[in-house]
């Protein structure tokens, strides 16, 4: 398969570079998908490593992460958004320029059936049911990935309330967490993006994300290079006691998160 690989790279490299425009503006939100569909591809692999999934399974999680976000080109080209809430969910909609894509009929079906839910799970609020241990599998190590990466992504943006901020949300200046986060993150939930009202939510939604990673190693990777850390100091911890039991538990949960050891168990 290592050839078939090299072509979907090539493709994916020219397929992003038919998007490229004079438009600053524009451009900017396209190298960072760019940008991030390189990283992702890297760590899909680095964890399927990790994992120790066999050749052509570390192949397979590499072409997840590649095609990932496929669908954010075509999103933005059509909406100019990459908001899904204002357009049309992008993983779905990358599943249909995979409907296009010949190179996607080269794999056996059965390869192809778990790159197709992978990707189609890989930004939903949760995975789809499925009896299948090697689609769950797949399915979690491409979200992790995602998430990671999302993590690099979004940092430098802590200090800047206007930057990447979703266009449903009001930017009243309003650094506090509403009160329904702050209930849901000290019982460890994930919430729907459309319940987002202030900056302060934006921001905590990054520690509810903790609760969907579903490797030790993400979770060690994720602490390691601070983005925790990083995102608590962005948050009102003075103004608002009452987040407390929500960073009492998070921190419990990665210490114990970090001290389990990871299987595929696919084999």
């Amino acid at each position: 398969m290592q050839p078939l690989l090299k072509e979907m790279h090539s493709w994916m490299d020219a397929y992003m570079k038919t998007f490229h425009t004079d438009d600053e503006e524009v451009m900017l939100g396209i190298r960072i998908k760019e940008t991030h569909t390189g990283y992702v591809t890297s760590i899909a692999r680095e964890l399927a490593k990790h994992l120790e999934l066999n050749a052509h399974d570390m192949q397979l999680a590499e072409i997840m992460g590649l095609f990932h976000d496929v669908g954010r080109f075509r999103q933005y080209s059509l909406y100019q958004t990459f908001n899904d809430s204002q357009s049309e969910d992008h993983a779905d909609l990358g599943l249909k320029v995979l409907d296009e894509l010949d190179l996607m009929k080269r794999l056996a079906p059965e390869d192809e059936a778990l790159v197709r839910f992978a990707i189609k799970n890989h930004n939903k609020k949760v995975i789809e049911p499925t009896d299948s241990k090697r689609k769950l599998l797949f399915a979690r190590l491409l979200r992790d990935a995602d998430k990671l990466d999302i993590y690099r992504v979004l940092t430098p943006y802590l200090d800047n309330e206007d930057a990447m901020m979703p266009k449903f949300v009001k930017n009243t200046g309003e650094h506090l967490v509403s009160e329904g986060f702050v209930k849901d993150f000290a019982e460890g939930n994930q919430v729907d993006y459309y319940r987002i009202t202030t900056q302060g939510d934006r921001v905590l939604v990054r520690l509810m994300w903790v609760y969907d990673i579903n490797f030790a190693w993400t979770l060690k990777k994720v602490v390691e290079k601070g983005y925790v850390d990083a995102v608590v100091a962005h948050l009102p911890v003075k103004e608002q006691p009452e987040l407390k039991p929500g960073f009492d538990r998070m921190y419990k949960y990665i210490e114990e998160k970090c001290k389990t050891k990871d299987a595929a168990d696919i084999y």
